[in-house]
């Protein structure tokens, strides 16, 4: 059993707090001081990608600053409703990865499982936001058919759990999920891509940690903080929980005009996950989703970028800087 902290959360608080979550750009601001001041996409348009925050990511904005960094992230822009030619709905080639329902494999070794189009949060420049989860959800009816089709494979030896984010469904179906993966015997790993350690830290429960520490898998979870702003102490102190529970941590960081297209900004996010023992992995160009064309950092800054990071600091402090291309054998690194 992992010893309990004042920092675990019951199933119903980190579901209360889902459920509270802002999906109002208006409400958004002003609960920041700031309305009237940044003129959002038409309410037509943000139904088709409705905003998500929940309130305890707005916290850590600085209030009554249109060009917060947390903010800017999640605030849908006028900008998002340009067309903007190269920017479409599948920019990394997801439906052409489409191994089985629910799962893709782009790559050897490993296979990605879609759990969920549920988050807790609403990225704008999210390159999943157009993908047809209807149609490939696992969990929807398909979950045997999923696991026979990893079964029959045995050169796979890592499942990654994605979405959406995997920790927006609740410990029961994440228990029973981990109990199916467990009995599958060429596998090795699990990793879980989320989120919401840095923007819903309610969510790492102790039943949670629990499973996690009992999988005879090793356990990789692949957090996503763009700036060091979003890792605060509750983020600090879950992100301890799951390192004690065995949890391997890594975080990967999209590079984003406007929010950390910055060597001070990436300096300190890195610096940040060095305190609480997150090792920085990938610092993503953006992909080209429709919709997110004004987040875009031009290459050439950006290899500027890690090149000023490997003068300031250590070399495992400095995250390999990476495009996803579709139909490539692996993550394109850059620099």
């Amino acid at each position: 059993m992992i010893p309990q902290t004042t920092s675990l959360k019951t199933k119903q608080n980190w579901q209360h707090a889902l459920a509270n979550a802002i999906n109002s750009a208006d409400e958004l601001l002003a609960l920041l001081g700031l309305s009237g001041q940044l003129a959002a996409i038409d309410k037509a348009q943000i139904r088709q990608f409705p905003v998500r925050v929940p309130r305890s990511y707005i916290k850590k904005m600085r209030y009554g600053d249109a060009s917060d960094p947390l903010l800017r992230q999640v605030f849908p822009l006028i900008d998002e409703g340009f067309r903007v030619d190269g920017y479409k709905a599948d920019p990394v080639g997801d439906h052409l990865a489409i191994k089985s329902p629910g799962i893709l494999q782009k790559y050897q070794g490993r296979a990605l499982l879609l759990m969920t189009g549920a988050c807790a949060i609403h990225c704008r420049y999210c390159f999943r936001r157009h993908f047809p989860y209807s149609e490939s959800n696992p969990l929807a009816g398909q979950w045997q058919q999923s696991l026979d089709a990893l079964n029959a494979d045995k050169s796979i030896t890592e499942v990654i759990l994605s979405g959406g984010d995997p920790l927006s469904l609740n410990d029961e179906k994440l228990a029973n999920a981990i109990e199916d993966l467990n009995q599958i015997t060429h596998l090795k790993r699990l990793r879980i891509h989320t989120r919401l350690p840095v923007v819903l830290p309610e969510r790492i429960t102790e039943s949670l940690l629990n499973y996690l520490q009992n999988t005879h898998l090793k356990v990789v979870m692949v957090i996503h903080a763009n700036h060091a702003n979003e890792i605060d102490e509750e983020a600090a102190q879950v992100l301890s929980d799951l390192r004690q529970a065995g949890v391997q941590l890594l975080n990967q960081t999209v590079l984003l005009k406007g929010i950390n297209d910055s060597v001070d900004a990436l300096v300190g996010l890195s610096e940040r996950l060095n305190e609480v023992d997150v090792q920085p992995y990938y610092l993503h160009l953006l992909d080209k989703v429709a919709g997110a064309h004004h987040f875009d950092v031009e290459e050439e800054l950006a290899v500027s970028l890690i090149e000023n990071l490997r003068q300031q600091l250590p070399g495992y402090l400095v995250p390999r800087l990476v495009r996803e291309l579709q139909g490539e054998a692996s993550k394109t690194v850059i620099s």
